[in-house]
Formats: C-alpha cells, sequence, structure tokens
C-alpha cells in the first residue's frame, strides 16, 4: 500500500500504579488526540480526568479487538490521530492491542510508540536476577496442568524466566515450581509503584511458605521471576535423559513404552519424551 496521508495511531504506556509515572510525552498525546482506544474506558477515565482532558474514547479488548479496526481506520483516514492504551503499562505486553496495530501497520498507517511503564521490565529491573536473557510467558495457563507443562519448558532454559500471575493462584503456581524447579532462586515483585510494593526472594518453597504465614503477601498482582538452570545442571540433565531413553530402547523397549517411563521418573509430557525417544532411535 502507498504512503497513507492520515493520522497516526500512538501506542501509549500508561502507569502500572503510580500516576507521577506518565511522561510528559505520553500526556501531551493523550491531550491532543481525537480519540482513545481504552481497554476499559471506565476505567482509564480516571486517568483522564487526573490529566484535566476528556478525549472521546471507545473500548478496545480482548474480545472486541477485530471488530474495533475499521472504525479506528476510518478515524485515521479522516486525518485525527488515535492513542491506543490499555488499564496499566504497556499495550501488547500481555494486554490488549496486537491486533490493531497488525492490521493498520499492514495497512500502511503510522504506528507511533510512546514508551513508559511495564511491569515486566519494572520487576526486573530490581529482581537482581540476569537479565542478559530472559524469556517473558505473559499469563502461563489457569488449569495445573496447562501450567506445569509449561513449566517443564524451563527446566533445562539458562535464561531467566519470568511470568504475570494473579493473587489467586500464586500459591499453586509456587508449588508447582518447588515441585518442578526445586531451588532455583524466584523473585517475586508484588504490587509494583504503588504504596505496598514488595520483592520476596528464595527459593519456591520458601515464599510458599512466607505467603501461607501472612495472607497479605499474595495481594495484588505478581510478576513472578525464576533463576535460569546453570550451564551445568543443564547439560547433566540432558545426558540423564539421554542415558535413561537410550538404555530402555536398548532393551528393546518400544518408543511409546519408553516415553512413558521417562514421563514418569522425570517429569514432563509423554509427547515430548516420545519426540526424543524417536529422535534417538532414527538416529542410531
Amino acid at each position: 500500500m502507498s504512503e497513507v496521508k492520515a493520522g497516526s495511531l500512538y501506542v501509549v504506556a500508561t502507569p502500572i500504579g503510580n500516576l507521577e509515572d506518565l511522561s510528559p510525552r505520553a500526556a501531551a498525546v493523550l491531550g491532543r488526540v481525537a480519540l482513545v482506544a481504552a481497554e476499559d474506558t471506565r476505567h482509564s477515565a480516571r486517568l483522564m480526568r487526573h490529566l484535566g482532558v476528556a478525549p472521546a474514547m471507545v473500548s478496545v479488548h480482548d474480545h472486541n479487538e477485530a471488530s474495533r479496526v475499521e472504525l479506528l481506520k476510518r478515524c485515521l483516514l479522516d486525518g485525527d490521530d488515535v492513542a491506543l492504551i490499555s488499564d496499566a503499562g504497556t499495550p501488547l505486553i500481555s494486554d490488549p492491542g496486537f491486533v490493531v496495530v497488525r492490521e493498520l501497520r499492514q495497512q500502511g498507517f503510522s504506528i507511533v510508540p510512546i514508551p513508559g511503564p511495564c511491569a515486566l521490565i519494572t520487576a526486573l529491573s530490581a529482581a537482581g536476577l540476569p537479565t542478559s536473557s530472559f524469556t517473558f510467558h505473559g499469563f502461563l495457563p489457569a488449569k495445573g496442568s496447562g501450567r506445569r507443562a509449561r513449566l517443564e519448558t524451563w527446566r533445562a532454559d539458562t535464561g531467566t524466566q519470568v511470568c504475570y500471575e494473579s493473587p489467586h493462584r500464586i500459591k499453586d503456581l509456587l508449588a508447582d515450581l518447588a515441585a518442578l524447579l526445586g531451588d532455583r532462586q524466584v523473585v517475586l515483585g508484588r504490587e509494583l509503584t504503588k504504596t505496598f510494593e514488595t520483592f520476596l526472594d528464595g527459593t519456591a518453597a520458601e515464599l510458599l511458605a512466607v505467603i501461607e504465614e501472612d495472607p497479605n503477601q499474595a495481594r495484588g498482582e505478581f510478576v513472578v521471576m525464576v533463576a535460569g538452570a546453570t550451564e551445568v545442571a543443564s547439560a547433566g540433565q540432558a545426558v540423564e535423559e539421554d542415558t535413561l531413553l537410550r538404555a530402555l530402547l536398548g532393551e528393546g523397549v518400544g518408543v511409546k513404552q519408553a516415553a512413558g517411563v521417562a514421563a514418569r521418573v522425570l517429569g514432563g509430557a509423554k509427547k515430548t519424551w516420545y519426540a526424543k525417544a524417536q529422535s534417538l532411535k532414527d538416529g542410531d
């Protein structure tokens, strides 16, 4: 598509707690755009009142995002600028906005990021865990089986692992981390930039005990950060896995049965072990 002579979509990061974290540039954009596309217009109306501005607003959330693209497109084609915001933090980072940004960018519209608060980066900056390599997982599956399957993929990853978690599932997550990843260092960032901002660190079992003793520590939204596997541990585990599978296959055990044994002994999804066992068998 040729360049569109139209308005721009501004992707604006908003505070995750402390309203003073809104940048002057973000405030200026929100004060002059023709339309604000907000995850929850009632929630964002409080921010607009704080700024003393009253732009037109329309909701853009997970359930209506695709249907809002055409409305925003028409606004941009009229030459009006639009701001995309979420309830808190940077849009698209475990928040709505991906569909809007993808579709409008593909159609040639100008997408302008206005950087600012993000719970992920805020937490990592103060956690004391390595940040040269990290993986962000957003919110993990709510069901225990899905959550544990995701955690299995963290076993051999040497980068810091990061996810968001809600207060009513934080104890379940810590219990799963303790069972699957043992004594890895875990840092919890809670209520970031707010009055009761707290960072707790220790093993998952230790942090679970803290929360059991003081239920107030389970309040608020969490950023959960887990130290990566050490290179030695990662390599050692891979050797252990290969040794077990090769031994089973060498004794004439079928690929499916070997996968079942490995899943019971070492944990993890049977289909993952099946693929590894089949690869070893084919290689031999």
